[in-house]
């Protein structure tokens, strides 16, 4: 039977328009494949392709989990940032439910099934040295290679820096708004500090202890990284020595404490502190510091507004620390600024008794 010319002609038309139709719809996809990854150099000066939309990072250190969740608490993968109960009511829910997957070490194989089933866009790395800031080399390395993710590394040379890691990382995760008004937050308290510290002679700045252990009898070189905040401060620090190791935590005598007899002491254990201001230790009463009332604690709620490890929270250390080393210096409430530090930093607004609590007061 002979088929009608007017419906073959039809069919060859309908054929060559819907092959350029599926040229043009993969042509497009493939432009939309290229349009959505995008290069960008990490703060190592190390070239990256990344997504052009970031959703999820993984990040393995506390430090740079500290600084996403001040960011955006909901792009973490895992929360590995050690927390007690009276520090999960400070924090985001949603982070309470995430794996908790500490930092992996050397020659371990983790199981990192519940990182990659949420397909984090890269790896946040952290290091204090840009000559470390290599995925292929260092006892990482193995660990990277087994995400197969692309690694972007953060560089945090001292608390300076954060403002810095807060403007690279705008730029990244699509944040730019948030991070400018943290980083601005930070720069502005740094230049506030180094002014009021300026202002007051070196041989009139209070000397200060670090009272770590349950004793009070470990503590601090003044090179340390655990005590940043007081360099910053006046580099008033009593124990004058070179850090024997990262850890910290050098030992020192009750006679050695007392011959600094400091003008100021930080205590880092909940216990120790509890036990000296109540009087229970009458050794550490003769300290002029005790004495003094300049005997204080450094809170934890909900991450150390200190050290161990060092987060962005020392920012608002820095704020307080001012106010008990400088007080006749120091502008303001320092209440008040702890209450628009939680707000801006943590998204939480705390009560005037809640942060009576948080500081032991």
């Amino acid at each position: 039977m002979k088929r009608p010319v007017g419906t073959l002609m039809e069919k060859k038309k309908t054929y060559r328009w819907f092959l350029v139709f599926s040229i043009t719809l993969i042509l497009s996809g493939l432009l939309m494949g290229t349009a959505a990854a995008r290069e960008i150099f990490d703060m190592a000066g190390r070239k990256v392709t990344i997504p052009d939309r970031i959703s999820k990072v993984y990040v393995p250190s506390p430090y740079g989990s500290y600084l996403i969740y001040s960011i955006d608490p909901s792009l973490l993968t895992v929360f590995n940032v050690p927390t007690d109960k009276e520090a999960q009511k400070y924090l985001n829910k949603a982070v309470l439910d995430l794996p908790k997957m500490s930092r992996p070490q050397p020659g371990q194989k983790p199981d990192f099934s519940p990182v990659l089933a949420q397909h984090p866009d890269f790896v946040l790395m952290w290091t204090t040295d840009k000559a470390n800031a290599d995925p292929e080399k260092g006892r990482f390395a193995e660990v990277l290679k087994q995400l197969k993710l692309p690694v972007v590394y953060v560089v945090a040379e001292s608390l300076a820096s954060y403002p810095d890691i807060y403007d690279f990382l705008g730029g990244i995760l699509g944040r730019q708004q948030r991070c400018q008004q943290l980083g601005q937050y930070c720069r502005q308290a740094l230049q506030d500090a180094a002014k009021i510290v300026s202002s007051v002679p070196p041989e009139q700045r209070p000397s200060v202890y670090f009272a770590e252990g349950a004793d009070g009898l470990q503590t601090e070189c003044d090179d340390s990284i655990h005590v940043e905040t007081f360099k910053l401060l006046g580099d008033t620090n009593v124990h004058r020595c070179h850090t024997s190791n990262h850890r910290g935590f050098e030992p020192v005598s009750f006679d050695q404490v007392a011959a600094y007899d400091p003008d100021l002491i930080i205590a880092q254990d909940a216990d120790f502190y509890e036990r000296v201001a109540s009087a229970a230790d009458n050794n550490w009463q003769q300290l002029k510091a005790v004495g003094k009332g300049r005997f204080h604690y450094i809170p934890k709620e909900p991450f150390n507004w200190f050290d161990r490890p060092p987060s962005f929270m020392r920012i608002l250390s820095l704020k307080w620390l001012l106010s008990v080393m400088y007080p006749d210096q120091y502008p303001g409430d320092f209440a008040q600024e702890a209450k628009e530090f939680y707000h801006l930093f943590l998204g939480v607004d705390l009560t005037p008794e809640e942060i009576r609590q948080v500081m032991k007061q």
